[in-house]
């Protein structure tokens, strides 16, 4: 008498198992880098022209940050290097408050900061802004000594240029959302082998007949 078995194609799976480790071990790499909490904004902006140094710095990050002290750092110098800075900085969930001396020469100011990502992960970078008038140019605003009868200038009628603010980089808000993006491209991968494991192990197998011998005859 002929006895039957059912067998499961063991490579197929086997296959699919081996893909999917593959893909995790590749792409979870970037997908944990890409975790931390970057720089959304600030103010100053970043490469921005202001007329006379503020009164604070900002900086908002793409989420909360975990405080404690020595977790938040900011330097803000001066064109002689000079530290503006003054006092400590105070952190409101995503966004970094550090005062400023509210004075300070015209020309290049250059920041550099250093949080603790809601991961737990240190992170830093560093910008710079301009100061175009500073304190020299708002301190003269003596009236001038020539008589009422004079040509002006071509300094004083030249119109002041307007000065651009630069928009935050777009590739803050990408790198914010590019871990859902990951979240769903594995999600998607995991689904779609899934799918294709059930088809394999639910599709009917034919009987696979046994070495046994055929019955004798009586």
């Amino acid at each position: 008498m002929k006895t039957t078995a059912l067998r499961r194609p063991a490579a197929p799976i086997a296959l699919v198992a081996t893909l999917l480790a593959a893909f995790l071990v590749l792409f979870s790499p970037p997908l944990s880098a890409s975790a931390h909490d970057a720089l959304v904004s600030s103010s100053p902006a970043a490469d921005s022209s202001v007329e006379t140094l503020p009164a604070e710095l900002t900086l908002t990050f793409s989420a909360k940050l975990i405080e404690g002290e020595g977790a938040t750092e900011l330097t803000v110098t001066d064109p002689a290097g000079e530290s503006v800075i003054d006092g400590a900085p105070t952190v409101d969930g995503a966004i970094v408050t550090q005062p400023l001396t509210g004075s300070g020469p015209a020309g290049e100011y250059r920041v550099v900061w250093k949080v603790v990502s809601s991961d737990g992960h240190p992170t830093s970078g560093e910008f710079s802004f301009t100061v175009t008038v500073g304190d020299e140019g708002a301190a003269t605003g003596e009236p001038t000594t020539a008589p009422p009868t004079a040509a002006p200038t071509t300094e004083q009628t030249a119109t002041p240029e307007a000065t651009a603010t630069t928009a935050p980089d777009a590739g803050d808000d990408a790198g914010a959302a590019s871990p859902w993006i990951w979240v769903l491209v594995i999600l998607g991968v995991l689904a779609a082998l899934s799918a294709v494991v059930w088809l394999i192990v639910r599709r009917p197998r034919g009987p696979a007949p046994t070495d046994s011998d055929a019955p004798s005859e009586r």
